[in-house]
């Protein structure tokens, strides 16, 4: 089987997330593409009780897609969510022979060498980088390709500050019966 995963703080998730995923299942052929909202995520500050809401909001984004699916790994791992870990267990799950194909945006990407055990991660993963339109530092050691996508302009930062559009109906919905974000 021919995955990817999409790993993410997802908070919330937006129609950008949804269109990356969309754009890597057609370019690249994948079965399925696997979202997996983070608990705690290692290099952002959030409320960890906030972690429940955003699996949620995640289920309700990725429910209309067959070829999306969602993990709640990380979030039953109740604790910071280090992306080794979360890819060595997908590897066994799915018996990945080659690089498990690990969908990022560019911010994150620019700051791989922080993440825990960067070297033992870059040896397991293909990275398809979506672009923000800057130029990407060379990473030593890291197989990646950027993603041949026109970059969309939304961020979860400004739906929580601003609640710009940008977010899915629904998961609009439950921000609002949740009282998230105010």
């Amino acid at each position: 089987m021919n995955i990817a995963i999409f790993p993410g703080t997802f908070n919330p998730i937006h129609q950008a997330h949804i269109k990356m995923a969309e754009f890597a299942l057609q370019h690249y052929g994948f079965d399925k593409i696997i979202f997996i909202p983070s608990y705690i995520p290692p290099h952002k500050n959030i409320d960890k009780d906030l972690a429940r809401h955003r699996l949620n909001m995640v289920k309700i984004a990725v429910s209309q897609n067959p070829g999306f699916e969602i993990s709640d790994i990380e979030y039953k791992s109740e604790g910071k969510s280090y992306s080794l870990f979360t890819v060595k267990k997908i590897i066994e799950k799915y018996n990945i022979q080659n690089r498990l194909n690990f969908i990022i945006g560019t911010d994150a990407f620019e700051k791989i060498e922080s993440w825990y055990k960067a070297d033992e991660l870059k040896k397991l993963v293909h990275f398809i980088v979506f672009s923000r339109d800057i130029t990407l530092t060379p990473k030593q050691g890291v197989d990646y390709e950027l993603a041949p996508m026109e970059f969309i302009d939304i961020s979860s930062t400004q739906i929580r500050n601003d609640h710009a559009g940008g977010t899915i109906d629904k998961v609009k919905e439950y921000i609002n019966q949740n009282d998230l974000y105010n």
